[in-house]
């Protein structure tokens, strides 16, 4: 039914199951022409599945209901961004979770413009996309995050743009190999998981791969420099050096 009602140059045709083998939800795209052309598009496809199909129902879903799905969708993404960046507060400080939430940010904004030059379609898998990319970016910001912070207690007197280098190239094995394997299960859906998944999987692509894995490294490390992360640590080595040792006198008596 997939490969048949593809061959009907409609645009996104989705088919998906429900209740038993033999019930199938089609969802085509809204076709250009008004009512006229939505009616059209039914008939074509009543055409080419024939008569032995029942049809139990047909609805055209109009611009409110997808109006509504962009609202909500919208809003999803929001709170799941503001509740990140309250966990982030907590388990970091503030300049960690705003970091984060910018390099988070950028990748949404990457991930929409590429949707929007490649005319995916934005749905409820579109939705799942972006919050599954906004995830993995994030948890390999977290990882490095963490690091740094460890090495900020190790090491007092470490430049922060070289303990940024020692902390990235820590993870940096992690990140190769888990991007990578990513990597390969994309691979292996965009080949084979069907028309159905394309769009999700698309998105996926661009937004894990090409844009989550140099935003972690690039781009919400070094924004921690600008965000003065490390610079009162730096005020306070100063300061315990600028210590004349004259100032300082001891008196001991042999026993």
């Amino acid at each position: 039914m997939r490969a048949t009602l593809t061959g009907l140059n409609l645009g996104d045709v989705q088919l998906q199951s429900f209740g038993g083998p033999d019930n199938v939800l089609i969802r085509v795209a809204q076709q250009p022409g008004g009512d006229a052309a939505q009616q059209a598009a039914v008939a074509k496809v009543r055409g080419a599945l024939g008569e032995n199909v029942e049809y139990r129902r047909v609805e055209v879903v109009g611009p409110r209901v997808s109006s509504e799905l962009l609202s909500y969708g919208t809003i999803g993404i929001i709170v799941a961004i503001g509740a990140i960046l309250i966990y982030l507060w907590f388990r970091f400080e503030w300049q960690f979770a705003l970091g984060a939430m910018i390099a988070n940010v950028h990748d949404l904004v990457l991930t929409l413009g590429f949707m929007s030059l490649t005319q995916v379609d934005f749905d409820l898998t579109s939705i799942a996309a972006l919050l599954t990319i906004l995830g993995y970016s994030l948890n390999d910001t977290v990882v490095i995050y963490d690091r740094i912070r460890e090495m900020l207690r190790r090491y007092k007197k470490l430049p922060m743009t070289d303990l940024l280098n020692v902390s990235i190239n820590s993870t940096l094995s992690r990140s190769i190999i888990t991007h990578l394997t990513v990597t390969l299960a994309l691979l292996a859906l965009f080949l084979f998981g069907g028309h159905a998944i394309h769009g999700f999987v698309t998105t996926m692509m661009f937004g894990v791969v090409l844009v989550g894995t140099y935003t972690s490294v690039f781009i919400a490390s070094p924004i921690l420099i600008y965000l003065g992360v490390g610079t009162g640590r730096k005020e306070a080595v100063e300061t315990t050096e600028s210590v004349p040792s004259g100032n300082v006198r001891f008196s001991a008596r042999d026993a």
